[in-house]
């Protein structure tokens, strides 16, 4: 695993209360460029603004394409124009998760080091015969065994022995490994550090904030480093909200549980968490969520069709206004479809 001369910063968000804690507000909207985006990135677009607006704070623009295979350039240009679309302004120069590999390949050197990661050859489908096998041993019934908040069943630890030797001959013939984080050696970590319970701190639009226990141990065996790529999604968001001072986190309730384990990366990695707020998802009349894999219109298709962005943003702002009151969860108003919408207009 190579180390990047970056170095992520420590404790890069002021603590409440100390003597920089008052600075400005920082949040971020941070896409993947692996689709257009749809009227649900419009809804978090908009409910990241409208907090920036409400706290006095400042929006950067994060382009989160770790997945340098399914990245376009089109749709990167696609995101700008889209939130131009919108009517809003990011601050500062835009960051590419692709141009800072080195600086999570930093931070992955550090967990390895400290014992923390270890080298997983297992496909998924090993992963998977490797879990049935295990049940049936012990005569459990395959759903009994525990699954992430993703769906994927809990590492069985096959390759958790591996010696440095089995592990530099596998690399030596070409194999390359995924890096899983040792759960229960990176739980005993934190408590040895005193950052035990790990609490993850939420607020609201009335600048509310409570707090409750993470509980990273539901993810089992994550994997923090991918094969395909030098990081993974909550290697990096981690990272970079540290490094580019991120005080505030509005997210998708989806994510919600990613928390958990962000919570145990930034407490091993000794960085200050920001607070978080997850908003409701928008959903289609079948109640099931927008997303580009289904194939959901895009904001520049609706565009075309003659959507106009007094219309996007009604149908988000009354999703955020019925979120708000409602507060923090997974309730937004529905999203019509293409041709209910146009029925309507």
């Amino acid at each position: 695993m190579t180390k990047g001369r970056e170095t992520v910063p420590k404790n890069a968000r002021p603590a409440q209360g100390s003597p920089d804690g008052a600075r400005r507000p920082r949040l971020r909207f941070a896409p993947s460029p692996n689709g257009p985006l749809h009227a649900g990135h419009a809804l978090s677009a908009l409910v990241t603004w409208t907090f920036a607006d409400r706290l006095g704070g400042e929006v950067l623009l994060r382009i989160e394409d770790i997945d340098t295979v399914r990245t376009r350039e089109a749709y990167v240009r696609g995101i700008m124009d889209d939130l131009t679309w919108l009517g809003l302004a990011w601050s500062g120069e835009v960051v590419r998760q692709s141009e800072r590999f080195a600086l999570y390949g930093e931070a992955a050197g550090r967990l390895e080091g400290a014992g923390l990661l270890y080298a997983s050859f297992q496909s998924r489908g090993e992963v998977r015969s490797a879990v049935d096998e295990a049940t049936a041993q012990a005569s459990l019934r395959a759903e009994s065994w525990p699954v992430d908040p993703d769906g994927q069943p809990h590492y069985p630890g096959g390759d958790r022995q591996l010696t440095p030797g089995e592990i530099e001959e596998r690399l030596a013939r070409g194999d390359r490994p995924a890096w899983r984080i040792d759960m229960g050696k990176a739980i005993a970590a934190a408590r040895q550090r005193g950052s035990w319970p790990l609490m993850i701190e939420s607020f609201d639009a009335e600048g509310k904030s409570w707090q409750r226990p993470a509980d990273p141990a539901i993810w089992g065996d994550a994997i923090i480093v991918r094969r395909d790529t030098p990081t993974s999604y909550h290697l990096a968001v981690v990272v970079d909200d540290a490094a580019q001072g991120i005080t505030h986190v509005t997210r998708g309730a989806d994510l919600e549980r990613a928390t958990d384990l962000h919570r145990l990366l930034q407490a091993l990695l000794g960085i200050t968490p920001p607070i978080y707020h997850h908003h409701g998802l928008l959903r289609d009349d079948s109640g099931r969520k927008l997303s580009k894999s289904a194939g959901d219109r895009s904001l520049a298709s609706l565009r075309r069709a003659g959507v106009t962005v007094e219309e996007i943003r009604a149908l988000c702002e009354a999703a955020i206004g019925m979120h708000l009151a409602a507060g923090a969860g997974d309730g937004a108003v529905g999203w019509p479809t293409p041709e209910s919408y146009h029925e309507k207009h």
